[in-house]
């Protein structure tokens, strides 16, 4: 099997099961010998910030001598980015090995009953991949909720880490803050440590609090009042925690708050016998690169992208523009799900623009450049569609100038092609 024929395979497999449940990864697992068995877990749910706090404990598990396994979801560029160990994805190749060996226990399971989802597969694959690259430690990050998500096979985790509950997926997860939190607290085991992002919302945190001392878990949140000297730029900020100065490469107030996140779950880890020193909490995450996280692509032009992809996360990136970028003129290519609170989105996004120009991303969700820009338009934005990303990058670039921005957000389906080609395009000139 070759890696494009892998892909293949696993992209033909359902997005979601026709009734939720575990039974079904399970049932795989099982007859892989349950791999997951023999590995240690710090298992990150939440509706933003998960890849950063993911990312963060990762490379603070590496400085701390730990081999260290990551997976995230969705990937930027490259689906093999959706697991790594020591922050190097899977091969193609290695990849195309693993789904061959794969493919004849999902189709049997398949035949005996409900077909397998591609998230379940592509899971338990990871699973067996981190136990035979001997992990010490796997930073899993879940796909869409908690309670069902097919990584909540694993059994009692090192530390369960809820990161910051939005609204978002609230046709599956529900339509308010506790309703979400009650997904996302399914990832909570009994008698283990929980960590919670230290801004969340009252239903939200009720929920976790719940849920927390409802399974004997010990319940850590960081201390806000203890951050100190928050001297930030578009370059990242400089913080110190407690007593603790931390360099966080990761741009906005919202990173800062990831930050402790991880810090408290690095001390828990500690607690939990690991040898993480101080020293290596300040240099994992002064080591942090997070694609696609307001990522500056190019200083001339000025060039950012950000996988903001709803109300939320849109805030964050609005107010973080705000305080970084003070004057200076904004022009965004965007484009977004029709499944997503775009409406709310646009409205958060459209006061800060000076131009737009909206595009569908790449998926069958999409939402076309024509409806985006006309609700940018309702707000007062001067906005026009592309028919595809490459005319959108050429047409909002050409007004940047010296002194402007582009901006490329809206989703990150729309994130992992720009990325590619404003990087091409930077190469070429």
């Amino acid at each position: 099997m070759t890696y494009e024929e892998s892909l293949t395979y696993i992209h033909s497999l359902l997005r979601f099961g026709m009734k939720p449940g575990l039974a079904r990864v399970e049932a795989l697992l099982k007859r892989m010998g349950n791999p997951q068995k023999e590995l240690r877990f710090v298992h990150v749910a939440g509706t933003n910030g998960k890849g950063s706090v993911c990312a963060m404990l990762s490379e603070i598990l590496q400085c701390a001598g730990y081999k260290t396994g990551l997976t995230i979801s969705p990937y930027i560029t490259d689906f093999c980015e959706r697991m790594q160990v020591n922050s190097t994805p899977i091969s193609h190749e290695e990849l195309a090995r693993q789904v061959e060996r794969l493919k004849p226990l999902i189709e049997e399971i398949s035949r005996e009953g409900e077909p397998v989802t591609e998230f379940e597969a592509v899971t338990a694959l990871a699973f067996r991949w981190f136990s035979e690259q001997g992990c010490d430690v796997v930073v899993l990050e879940t796909g869409l909720g908690g309670r069902f998500d097919a990584t909540n096979v694993i059994e009692t985790p090192l530390c369960s880490v809820i990161t910051s509950i939005g609204l978002d997926h609230t046709d599956i997860l529900g339509d308010t803050y506790r309703q979400i939190a009650f997904e996302k607290c399914g990832i909570i085991k009994p008698d283990g440590v929980t960590v919670s992002y230290p801004v969340q919302e009252e239903e939200a945190l009720a929920e976790i609090m719940r849920t927390a001392a409802m399974r004997r878990n010990t319940l850590r949140m960081g201390n806000v009042g203890a951050l100190e000297g928050m001297n930030m730029t578009v370059e990242g900020s400089d913080v110190i925690y407690g007593r603790l100065p931390l360099h966080i490469p990761l741009a906005g107030a919202h990173q800062h708050f990831n930050a402790v996140t991880a810090v408290e779950a690095a001390w828990a880890l500690r607690s939990a016998g690991l040898a993480i020193e101080d020293v290596h909490i300040q240099a994992g995450i002064a080591r942090t690169k997070w694609p696609a996280r307001l990522e500056i692509i190019s200083r001339n032009p000025f060039v950012l992208l950000d996988g903001a992809h709803n109300p939320d996360g849109m805030r964050a990136l609005v107010r973080t523009l705000k305080e970084t970028l003070p004057g200076r003129k904004i022009f965004a290519v965007t484009g977004m799900l029709r499944d997503k609170a775009y409406k709310e989105a646009a409205a958060v996004l459209a006061p800060i623009l000076e131009k737009a120009v909206c595009v569908a991303v790449d998926n069958p969700r999409a939402l076309s450049g024509e409806a985006l820009a006309g609700e940018l338009e309702r707000h007062g934005v001067q906005a026009l569609a592309a028919k595809d990303l490459e005319e959108a990058i050429s047409l909002a670039i050409k007004d940047v100038g010296e002194d402007g921005v582009l901006l490329v957000c809206g989703s990150l389906y729309l994130a992992g092609p720009a990325r590619k080609q404003l990087l091409a395009l930077k190469e070429k000139n």
